[in-house]
């Protein structure tokens, strides 16, 4: 998929401004998550947004908390608040069963234990709401699921943020090339034109 056609996906994954105001879990504190400076992309701003979107959208997979979750958290870390709630929607119906899988296979691997991963399906699939999970916390696939998903989701909360940061360092100097070739073609222009000037004087 080109890269204009990512970007267009993101810009439409990204929450307006209304709509985290209205949201319940973010309305006490959306004076602050609605700041200016919280919706400003820079160096800094961007980085930290994926890589909060990543975190928060890889380990909690309960649907409605993913983007409160990451604009809360985009408060204290300064990150750039509608790219950390777009980036959670990269944990989606489509992609939830890979990184389940591949939770469950990190932690089986480190903690040397199993489970039954068909309770999680079927909360996923029931779309069960806050106080379903609360319970499904006290079973024993638990530990095994929220380590593995604790350790996916940082690794790819850091891979994010070098590669944003390094993506957003590209495009500056791809910028402050373009800038300094076209100051270049419209020097050398003006030195065509002093000349031409200069010959039809002599």
């Amino acid at each position: 998929m080109p890269a204009k056609h990512i970007a267009r996906a993101f810009r439409n994954a990204m929450p307006t401004r209304e709509g985290l105001a209205n949201n319940r879990f973010v309305k006490p504190v959306a004076h602050r998550v609605l700041a200016p400076e919280l919706w400003r992309f820079t160096r800094r701003s961007v980085p930290r947004g994926v890589a909060l979107g990543l975190l928060v959208g890889i380990f909690f997979l309960i649907p409605g908390l993913q983007i409160a979750g990451a604009a809360l958290l985009a408060l204290p870390f300064r990150a750039n608040v509608p790219l950390a709630a777009a980036m959670t929607f990269l944990s989606n119906p489509a992609t939830t069963p890979f990184i389940l899988a591949a939770s469950y296979y990190v932690g089986a691997t480190m903690l040397g234990r199993s489970g039954d991963m068909s309770q999680v399906m079927a909360l996923i699939h029931n779309h069960a709401g806050v106080s379903e999970w609360a319970s499904w916390l006290f079973s024993s696939t638990a530990p095994t699921l929220l380590f593995g998903l604790a350790i996916v989701s940082i690794v790819s909360a850091a891979i994010g943020y070098l590669l944003s940061s390094w993506l957003w360092r590209s495009r500056m100097a791809r910028k402050w090339r373009q800038r300094l070739h076209a100051r270049d073609v419209v020097g050398e222009k003006a030195s065509g034109d002093e000349f031409a000037l200069r010959e039809q004087a002599s």
